[in-house]
């Protein structure tokens, strides 16, 4: 599908052709091992690789062009490049071209948690009514906004973009290149405490969301969370008109009516601006379904039919990392289920973790298991964050739970005596230890932070399970 043709391009990027003119891009990168045939690859110079260093690589694997800022060899001698004084201006200029002819309508998403989530669900939802474009992955901050709108077709008439930030003044300038007509704020929770002084300014740079959002346009707040009136405030004084909400409050305007459990999921009832509707869903928790209530009241405010998109987000699943369940074959015989939450981790996400584990029934034998690493960025209250999460561990009904990092051996010390089954100093070590102790019918849940590498523990008990022996508590 074509995308961009040079011209529009040089325009765009204000750009200097060396070579040929007469291409036309069907996408756009900035990764050279993702490239595809027809591709715009733009040389990004990141903290630990140069793109420019696989400009001769891009084009190998097809790339139709380069965008670059110095020159670069070997590469073919017609070879279309263009060169520019910043490649990651570049990029968010063609970003923001892309958003200016462009008619969709625009949804936003930011929030502490569940924000890839809620994207995702929108991608779904949106989708089932019409042509959706949407940012894939976590691509939210300074390099993947832009980079997601430029790789927006021109004639979609949905686009969904996850917005993140690490610190105040990140995400205001990624609303005003999106300029959202929808804007969601998911919840605001201790997550990158690290580089804040308090909750507060969290709630303040996730309200930035609004500075791109036209007056015309509708903010979507959850009415349950502490901050809701904090970010109510401050989308009025942005100057915006129409603020909706969403949660179990009684002036809500999306409500879960109920939640029933079922063996693959749940059946969500609700009441979205004032319309009941009833929808299955393939993924336990019922964090979860309020999620996907947020997504329905946003859906129906973008345009989309309500009994359409509901019925759509049967088909969702969790992105890998973020809670896909699979049952693992042991070598002596029996399965596992694995739930893998290992791309990140939070309070309140380890909160929800807990709840959907406590809530699955083991057949028999069969034990709740939660291996929890380090939860980053939490700044100086980091032990206390990580010690309190015992009471709810323990609270969910979890049978053992096994730790690794620094962090998280204040919640190994917190727990109750039976309840700890083995704390390791990181991942690489904890992963042999929770293999060998891993009995048929388990339920094992996996979680922390990105740099605290769970993946690794995952990977090993996904494909080389081992035959459960006895092991030493420490």
């Amino acid at each position: 599908m074509l995308i961009w043709t040079a011209a529009d391009i040089l325009a765009a990027v204000q750009g200097q052709s060396l070579h040929e003119q007469n291409w036309r891009a069907t996408g756009i990168t900035i990764d050279s091992r993702s490239v595809n045939k027809g591709d715009l690859f733009i040389a990004i110079k990141g903290p630990h690789h140069d793109g420019h260093d696989y400009v001769a690589a891009a084009f190998q694997a097809g790339a139709a062009a380069a965008i670059v800022s110095r020159q670069v060899s070997p590469v073919p001698a017609a070879a279309p490049v263009i060169m520019v004084d910043d490649t990651v201006a570049a990029l968010q200029a063609l970003g923001r071209a892309g958003r200016a002819r462009s008619s969709a309508t625009i949804v936003a998403v930011t929030g502490s948690v569940g924000k890839t989530s809620c994207k995702e669900m929108l991608r779904l939802a949106l989708g089932a009514v019409d042509s959706t474009h949407a940012s894939i992955g976590s691509y939210n901050n300074h390099w993947g906004v832009p980079l997601s709108l430029a790789r927006m077709p021109q004639d979609v008439r949905f686009g969904v973009f996850e917005l993140g930030m690490n610190h105040a003044g990140e995400l205001g300038p990624l609303s005003q290149m999106v300029r959202p007509d929808v804007a969601m704020i998911t919840t605001i929770e201790p997550v990158h405490m690290a580089f804040f002084d308090s909750l507060d300014g969290i709630a303040d740079a996730k309200a930035e969301i609004f500075q791109g959002l036209p007056s015309t346009g509708t903010a979507i707040l959850n009415r349950d969370n502490a901050y809701y009136d904090r970010l109510l405030a401050t989308a009025e004084k942005q100057g915006t008109k129409k603020i909706l909400s969403f949660g179990k409050h009684a002036k809500a305007d999306a409500q879960m009516i109920s939640y029933t459990p079922t063996p693959d999921g749940a059946i969500v009832s609700a009441r979205i601006i004032g319309t009941p509707v009833t929808f299955t869903l393939s993924v336990p928790g019922e964090h979860i379904a309020q999620n996907a209530i947020s997504v329905l009241l946003t859906a129906v405010v973008a345009g989309g039919d309500l009994q359409v998109c509901a019925a759509a987000l049967e088909a969702y699943r969790q992105p890998k990392g973020r809670g896909v369940i699979e049952t693992i074959d042991l070598p002596a015989g029996g399965n596992f289920t694995l739930i893998d939450e290992s791309y990140n981790a939070s309070p309140t996400a380890v909160r929800f973790a807990a709840r959907v584990l406590g809530q699955m029934v083991p057949q028999s034998g069969g034990r709740r298991i939660m291996v929890l690493g380090d939860m980053r960025e939490l700044g100086q209250s980091g032990a206390d964050y990580h010690r309190a999460l015992a009471t709810d561990i323990t609270q969910a009904g979890i049978d053992v739970v096994y730790c690794c990092g620094e962090l998280t051996h204040h919640l190994y010390e917190a727990l109750p005596a039976d309840l700890r089954g083995s704390w390791a100093e990181d991942s690489m070590t904890l992963a042999p230890i929770v293999s060998s102790a891993i009995q048929a019918n388990d339920i094992v849940s996996v979680k922390g932070s990105l740099s605290m590498s769970m993946d690794t523990i995952v990977d090993l008990l996904s494909t080389n399970p081992a035959t459960p022996t006895m092991h030493q508590s420490y």
